[in-house]
């Protein structure tokens, strides 16, 4: 575990605020997200594996380095585990919650990202356009999707937990199907809406706070565009409708910031694919024309002052 970040003591009569940085490892954006919130606060790196409960605490928690509750935590990254220890890590979450911390993005916008069928059903139910989707763990019933559905078009299996394009399949018969271990016993499948436009292009827009911060195309020659998957980030100009889109997606997820990733189907019209509550940009920061790191810091600090001063009128 790293050690906690010293920040120079604040002159003025106001306490500096205290925000914890939740990663999994001091990385890039762990190093850029410090450096960008250090002028607010005092600012400390914290892993929900060192984290704890206590009921014999004042506050019910162990949070290693940290003496006080803190103003507001953000989640940059969590590391994976088996599913007592996920479960935990997100109760931490939830407890901070619960205390009264802001946390961006608090425990329910991530556990909404992390599980696609959530997020395709949040979509949904909101009026955004996104693919249809199907989610089940009987490999009968998902054969009968792929039987019924591959008329129209394949499908692409994901995993419903995963990132980065990681472990994605297109299937257009329903013998291209694995067995349910493949799969972690859930099939989530999702109309593939990708167009071979001299390559394959989608879009991700990073939100914050109710508005696009950044945007940019991903272009590849093979459907899978993720810059982890050798993308190439473009700069990108969207219209309000797509800006409309990516802010409507991150609220129906309930996220404080996102990254939302859509694209233009065979139609032409723009479809939303899915909202991550723990967004890289390492990739879209290179074509970015603002410091994006100091554009999540200052709205997280903008959301404190709000919050702060509604308390005081109330």
């Amino acid at each position: 575990m790293r050690p906690s970040l010293k920040l120079p003591a604040a002159t003025s009569a106001t306490p500096r605020l205290r925000i914890g940085l939740v990663i999994d490892s001091w990385d890039w954006h762990a190093r850029r997200l410090s450096k960008a919130l250090a002028p607010h606060a005092d600012t400390f790196a914290m892993k929900l594996e060192d984290c704890g409960f206590s009921t014999q605490s004042e506050s019910g928690l162990v949070i290693p380095g940290c003496d006080q509750l803190l103003d507001a935590v953000m989640v940059r990254s969590m590391s994976g585990g088996s599913f007592e220890a996920v479960t935990m890590r997100l109760g931490v979450l939830h407890a901070l919650r619960e205390r009264g911390i802001l946390v961006w993005n608090d425990a329910r916008a991530i556990e909404r990202c992390v599980d696609k069928s959530t997020t395709s059903f949040l979509l949904a139910r909101a009026g955004i356009p996104t693919p249809p989707t199907w989610t089940t763990e009987s490999h009968g019933s998902a054969v009968e999707i792929v039987r019924r559905e591959a008329a129209h078009g394949p499908l692409v299996l994901k995993p419903l937990f995963g990132s980065q394009g990681r472990g994605l399949r297109l299937i257009r018969d329903a013998g291209e199907l694995p067995q349910p271990e493949a799969v972690k016993g859930v099939y989530y499948l999702q109309r593939f809406m990708g167009v071979d436009r001299e390559g394959f292009r989608d879009f991700r827009l990073l939100v914050s706070r109710g508005r696009v911060v950044a945007a940019m195309a991903r272009h590849a020659p093979t459907w899978i565009t993720n810059v982890k998957r050798g993308g190439k980030p473009v700069a990108a100009v969207v219209d309000d409708h797509v800006r409309r889109l990516a802010v409507q997606a991150a609220a129906a997820v309930g996220a404080a910031f996102a990254g939302v990733d859509l694209l233009f189907g065979p139609d032409g019209h723009p479809t939303v694919l899915e909202v991550n509550s723990m967004p890289a940009w390492s990739g879209l920061q290179k074509i970015a024309p603002v410091d994006i790191a100091d554009a999540l810091a200052a709205d997280l600090v903008a959301a404190l002052r709000q919050r702060a001063e509604r308390m005081a009128s109330a």
